[in-house]
């Protein structure tokens, strides 16, 4: 098995544990925004979007790689 499959299999899992260890409601304020979410529902979404911009991080810089090797 490759081995950043299993390095990613068990962030996920660590990730996992820690939001379902931290349930509790939690308010957040933004300006004149105000909410109220559990903290492992904010925690899960935070995780989602940073993996969301490292993705989409990385394919912009291998793309640039890419085209600057070709020049």
């Amino acid at each position: 098995m490759n081995w950043r499959f299993l390095l990613s299999l068990v962030l996920i899992g660590v990730v996992v544990l820690f939001i379902f260890q931290n349930i509790g409601v939690v308010e957040i304020r933004f300006l004149l925004w105000s909410a109220a979410i559990s903290r492992s529902l904010l925690l899960l979404v935070v995780f989602v979007v940073g993996v969301l911009v490292g993705w989409i991080w990385h394919t912009l810089w291998r793309r640039a790689r890419e085209r600057a090797s070709r020049l």
